[in-house]
């Protein structure tokens, strides 16, 4: 098996204390990438993606703080109609800081409890 990059390493360490403290709650998963940021909230035990949301489909959005918060808006806004307020947050192996930090901050504003 090859050695795994420090960013697999530390998203598998999240991933597994995630797991010990979930208790059955959907997982709000955060993936960040130079132009765009994506949200999701998955149900782990049925495999299936409730609520969604990201910075694709704006025009001229790019992936900045300011984008980060509209899209934990979104994602609050969308977890609610999908019957979700209480998730646990996976951060993957970004640090929590910056972007990652402002769309919680967003979603927790928006009613998520996490």
């Amino acid at each position: 098996m090859a050695k795994l990059s420090l960013f697999e390493r530390r998203r598998q360490r999240v991933r597994t204390a995630l797991r010990k403290h979930a208790g059955g709650k959907p997982r709000l998963s955060v993936h960040r990438t130079g132009k765009h940021i994506y949200a999701q909230i998955i149900d782990d035990a049925a495999g299936k993606t409730l609520a969604s949301a990201s910075t694709l489909g704006v025009k001229g959005t790019t992936a900045n703080i300011d984008a980060a918060k509209t899209v934990g808006s979104n994602i609050a806004d969308a977890a609610k109609k999908a019957g979700v307020t209480t998730v646990v947050f996976d951060r993957g192996g970004f640090l929590f800081h910056g972007r990652v930090k402002a769309l919680a901050d967003a979603a927790r504003e928006g009613g998520l409890e996490f």
